[in-house]
């Protein structure tokens, strides 16, 4: 490489041909040079003897600092500038590059070198996305079309192309990804709580006004939210939803990718991962957050021990849970996951009947970096309109019925409307929650924040507070935001049964080992007629089967006419 590409500059003071043109020869310039020399000396002679003096010490270290100060910041400035249009960037490392920029600042000439070295002021690295290379298979991968039969009308999974484990491995971003605005994102904590104009809330989220809940959705570059665990420093500790020393240090240690799931209230069992890489196992923190009667069914059936795990997953006891809706409660780990793990930089929650099928560094490859994306949800496999979700959820008694229909109506008059074509391309409103990918960075750690807030204000269905949050998002700055379909979803997760209809599926059929009597016969009839006419029509209807279609159930029904009517000849006589 030559000197001119590393930033070296020449030390020589022109040539011989150009100091001849100036009218001095040589020797002049050396002269002259002597002369300067030997004032230069006698000046370091006359401050070497007044330096020795304190006061005068101190003020020529002032004097001489304040200069290469000044030198620093102006006259290097103004040469790099004149002179610098020659030199290459020289890169360093992944996160450090010399460069020409005028806002560079020369240090070699501090120390007396000809070396341009220049250290960079250059705005953090981002992760940009990418493209994989022409003719990849995912780049023409379509999804095959529907099973013909219509009798195969449910949800079902559909095929993904994923990338092999290794090659997702190494798309890993090195840099997080750009945070839209918002550059600084810190929580707000009150050990009194204050409940001035209380409008909903709770003693875990705080009581937010209406004013302040307005106030979070204008994103600035720095902001101060409510995001639960408000009584608290530290999230886990005296907050609601505490955890214990040791697995608050573990999720600390958490610096790459999370996968979380939680079961509360015994509701389901848990399901270990499948197909997980060596790699994974070693670099993904697998966390699931249980209730403190969960943990006691664990380790009554001998599942769980003294070393906290039950597979891959780490069992973390959340304690003094701040909600008696277990539902509720599982949206603190769900949505606020950031917050327990604050050095994470992706996550992927699992609701606690899913039980993982899939690497997670293809998982994030395919739905958060090949998209460029922040956040990633499914949207619902039937329902795409809030209202109609509301209605759903309503007839299923999920909630109550009038806290719902409130919810809807304040949205409402927020300016909520039904799904329609024109809001694409958004494909739906209405999301299937059950599994959330996202990288940790401060705009999407708003966003889940505010969506807990909703949840923590009116009803725990997150369903219905979701579009709210995310179309006031999306007003504002360019959220990196991807909803995928629900049979992607189900590609990578399994759906289990909850535990009580595992239960009842698991439990025993009762089998009679000797039969009961028969039962006694009836009277001979008194008419020999009506009783051949009875045993005919008896033994068709005791062949009959569960089912019977067409003609065969219209013929069956005009025998048991006959049979009514036999009867009614009876009784008549």
């Amino acid at each position: 490489m030559s000197g001119g590409s590393l930033g070296i500059r020449s030390s020589s003071y022109g040539s011989l041909e150009k100091q001849l043109q100036n009218g001095l020869s040589p020797i002049q310039t050396a002269r002259k040079q002597s002369k300067m020399f030997k004032e230069k000396e006698r000046l370091f002679h006359w401050i070497c003897k007044f330096a020795g003096r304190k006061k005068v010490g101190m003020l020529f270290l002032c004097v001489i600092s304040a200069a290469v100060f000044v030198w620093v910041l102006y006259v290097g400035k103004g040469e790099d500038t004149q002179e610098g249009n020659g030199v290459e960037n020289i890169s360093v490392n992944e996160s450090m590059s010399i460069s020409n920029s005028p806002s560079m600042i020369s240090t070699a000439k501090i120390m007396g070198f000809a070396t341009n070295l220049v250290l960079p002021l250059s705005p953090p690295n981002y992760f940009l996305g990418y493209n994989l290379p022409p003719g990849h298979p995912c780049n023409s991968f379509t999804l095959p079309p529907p099973p013909a039969d219509k009798k195969r009308t449910g949800p079902r999974p559909c095929p993904v192309c994923y990338l092999p484990v290794d090659e997702a491995i190494g798309l890993m971003p090195k840099f997080p990804s750009p945070s839209p605005v918002l550059n600084k994102l810190t929580f707000i904590y009150e050990e009194n709580l204050s409940r001035d104009g209380e409008f909903g809330g709770s003693d875990f989220g705080g009581y937010p006004t209406l004013g302040q809940r307005n106030d979070s959705f204008d994103i600035r570059e720095s902001m101060n939210v409510h995001c639960g665990f408000v009584r608290g420093i530290k999230p886990g500790r005296n907050t609601g939803f505490d955890i214990d020393e040791d697995d608050l240090l573990d999720m600390e240690q958490c610096r790459g990718i999370v996968v979380a799931s939680a079961v509360f209230g015994n509701f389901d069992e848990i399901n270990e991962p499948k197909n997980i890489s060596e790699y994974s196992k070693q670099t993904v923190c697998f966390l699931m957050f249980v209730d403190e009667e969960t943990e006691k069914y664990l380790r009554s059936s001998g599942r769980l021990g003294t070393s906290k795990k039950i597979g891959l997953w780490r069992i973390i006891v959340a304690r003094n849970l701040p909600y008696t809706d277990a539902r509720r409660s599982g949206k603190i780990p769900k949505l606020l996951l950031h917050r327990m793990t604050p050095n994470a930089r992706y996550s992927i929650w699992l609701d606690g009947k899913l039980e993982l099928v899939v690497d997670p560094y293809q998982i994030l490859e395919r739905f958060l970096w090949r998209n460029n994306a922040t956040f990633a949800i499914s949207k619902h496999y039937r329902r795409f309109d809030v209202f109609v979700e509301a209605e759903a959820n309503k007839a299923a008694a999920k909630y109550d019925n009038a806290s719902i229909d409130f919810q809807i109506e304040f949205y409402k008059n927020e300016g909520l409307t039904p799904y329609t074509e024109a809001k694409l391309p958004l494909i739906s409103d209405v999301p299937e929650g059950c599994v959330i990918i996202r990288e940790h960075v401060p705009i999407s750690n708003l966003f889940t924040c505010l969506w807990f807030n909703e949840v923590d204000r009116f009803t725990s269905r997150d369903q219905i507070s979701f579009s709210t949050v995310r179309d006031k998002f999306l007003s504002r700055v360019d959220f990196h935001f991807h909803m995928f379909l629900d049979c992607e979803r189900r590609n990578f997760v399994v759906q289990k049964y909850h535990r009580d209809v595992l239960e009842r599926l698991a439990a025993p059929v009762v089998v009679a080992l000797n039969p009961p009597p028969p039962p006694p016969s009836p009277p001979p009839p008194a008419f020999p007629m009506l009783e051949t006419t009875q045993e005919k029509v008896a033994i068709p209807i005791a062949r009959r089967g569960p089912g019977r279609r067409g003609r065969d159930r219209r013929t069956g029904s005009r025998r048991h006419r006959k049979v009514v009517a036999g009867n009614r000849d009876v009784d008549a006589n």
